[in-house]
C-alpha cells in the first residue's frame, strides 16, 4: 500500500473513532512540535539527549549544586524556543476543539505552542517555560522578565530579588508532576471514549500510564507518530506518517477546512 494511501486509510478510520465518541482527548508529546523546528528529546543524533546528560543538566540536583552549568543549559533552550511557533499539527487540535469533538489536550511539551495556537482546555503535565520562580520566596518571573536577567546577568542565571537563582516552571527530572494537572489528566483519560496519542513515545511515566487508563475505562487509543511505542498492539489505529499531514487528513476526513499554521503574538 502506498504511503498516501495508507494515511488516507489511518485517517478515515481516526476520524470514524472520533465520529463514534461521546468524550476525545488528545495526548501530545515532543513529536508534535519537531514540525516548528524543535528537536525531540531521544532521535539518534538529533535528539535534545543525543549530546548531553540530562541528569547533569536538567536534574533538580543539578539546579540547586550548579545553577550556572544548569542556566547554561536552559538559557539556550529558551533562547532556542524564543521564535518557535505552532505548525498545522497544532492549528489541526485547535479546529477540532473549537469543532466540539476534542475536549482537551494534554501535553508533555513545555514549549507553550499549544496554548500560543489556541488551544483552550489544556493540561501541561510538564509544566512550562512561561515562567520561573524563586523557590527560597516564591516570587514567580514571566518568561519575558527571565530572558532579560538571563542576558544581563554575568554568570547567565536569573534571580530573584531576594538573590536566590530563579527556576524554570517545568518539571525536572527528580521531581513529581504538579499533583493538580495529573490528576486532571488522569480524569480526562479516564472519562475519554477515544485518547488520540500524537507525537509521543508513550514511555515516560507516568504520563505513559494514561493510555492504560483510557483502555481500562473501556475507551480506545489511536497513536499517531514515527515510532514504535509500548501500545501499537493495543491500539485501534496507528499511524506513522507525517503528523501535520496526518491530521489534515483527519480534518479533511470529518468535514473540516485544513488550517494555515497560526501566527500568534510574540
Amino acid at each position: 500500500m502506498a504511503a498516501a494511501e495508507a494515511a488516507t486509510t489511518a485517517a478515515a478510520r481516526i476520524a470514524n473513532l472520533i465520529g463514534e465518541a461521546d468524550s476525545v482527548v488528545a495526548l501530545t508529546g515532543a513529536g508534535i512540535s519537531v514540525p516548528s523546528g524543535i528537536p525531540d528529546f531521544r532521535s539518534p543524533g538529533t535528539g535534545l539527549w543525543a549530546n548531553v546528560n540530562p541528569m547533569e543538566v536538567a536534574h533538580i540536583d543539578a539546579f540547586h549544586a550548579d545553577p550556572e552549568r544548569f542556566w547554561s543549559f536552559y538559557g539556550q533552550r529558551f533562547q532556542t524556543l524564543e521564535d518557535k511557533r505552532p505548525n498545522r499539527a497544532h492549528a489541526a487540535l485547535v479546529e477540532l476543539e473549537r469543532a466540539g469533538l476534542l475536549d482537551a489536550v494534554i501535553t508533555q511539551n513545555i514549549d507553550r505552542l499549544h496554548a500560543r495556537a489556541g488551544t483552550n482546555e489544556l493540561v501541561e503535565v510538564h509544566g512550562t517555560i512561561a515562567h520561573s520562580s524563586c523557590l527560597v520566596c516564591r516570587s514567580r518571573y514571566e518568561l519575558g522578565d527571565v530572558r532579560r536577567l538571563i542576558s544581563s546577568a554575568p554568570d547567565g542565571v536569573p534571580r530573584c530579588e531576594c538573590g536566590e537563582a530563579l527556576k524554570p516552571g517545568v518539571v525536572l527530572f527528580g521531581e513529581y508532576l504538579p499533583a493538580e494537572a495529573i490528576a486532571r489528566a488522569e480524569a480526562l483519560a479516564a472519562a475519554a471514549d477515544l485518547l488520540l496519542c500524537i507525537g509521543s513515545s508513550l514511555e515516560v511515566y507516568p504520563v505513559a500510564s494514561l493510555p492504560e487508563t483510557t483502555l481500562a475505562s473501556g475507551g480506545q487509543i489511536a497513536i499517531l507518530t514515527k515510532s514504535s511505542t509500548p501500545f501499537d498492539q493495543l491500539a485501534a489505529v496507528c499511524a506513522g506518517g507525517d503528523i501535520v499531514e496526518e491530521l489534515d487528513a483527519v480534518l479533511a476526513a470529518v468535514g473540516l477546512a485544513i488550517p494555515e499554521a497560526p501566527r500568534p503574538e510574540l
